[in-house]
């Protein structure tokens, strides 16, 4: 298994990142808050998880290990892939995951794009007891650098998931305040609100 990849990014796309490592490119599909986080020409590390199939082998990059650990935990749920798994930390961070199963929420997963009723109800039952409680803000977040500003991050996040840029500029208008009211903007987690408000108007 590829734990983590350490190298200099060498190019992004809107949902992949290559990191180059020892000479050799490798292509890592990230969330579009992880992205956000990454400069061409910049060093990067990403936990990483490989997925197996018949007919490909697919590198899946994170912030960090707590990610990744429960990106493959959600996956043992029947009905996740890896790529619901990622949509799923890309609108919630762990643990927002782990309170919702605590909680009981099915309305914070089917915030989720693929996840409906049935669906929350199934991964409430199948992972009760099994992601842990919530780590208090323990876990590492995305960190926002300073060459591009938390409103061009989250806006070419949003645009990289497939939102029209009116989509995209009426969701930045709307974590506005939220952006402001914190000393250095999270761009994860405001991609995360961004989402949700983009789910309760569609």
């Amino acid at each position: 298994m590829i734990a983590f990849v350490s190298g200099q990014v060498a190019a992004l796309a809107p949902d992949t990142a290559v990191i180059e490592v020892g000479g050799v490119g490798m292509a890592v599909q990230c969330a579009p808050n992880t992205l956000a986080a990454l400069r061409i020409g910049r060093p990067a590390r990403l936990s990483t998880s490989l997925v197996v199939r018949e007919d490909s082998l697919t590198l899946y990059g994170f912030a960090d290990d707590d990610e990744r650990q429960v990106f493959e935990l959600l996956q043992t749920v029947s009905g996740v892939g890896p790529r619901l798994a990622q949509t799923m930390l890309a609108v919630h961070s762990p643990d927002a995951l782990r309170a919702a199963v605590a909680a009981g929420d099915e309305k914070a997963l089917t915030a989720v794009p693929g996840i409906g009723k049935k669906g929350a109800q199934r991964l409430l039952l199948e992972l009760k007891d099994r992601l842990g409680a919530p780590l208090g803000g323990a876990a590492a977040t995305v960190a926002t650098p300073a060459a591009a500003s938390w409103r061009e991050q989250l806006h070419a996040a949003l645009l990289g998931l497939g939102y029209a840029a009116r989509e995209a500029d009426e969701a930045v208008a709307a974590v506005t305040p939220q952006a402001e009211a914190a000393a250095e903007p999270n761009v994860g987690a405001l991609l995360r609100s961004a989402l949700q408000s983009l789910n309760r108007t569609r």
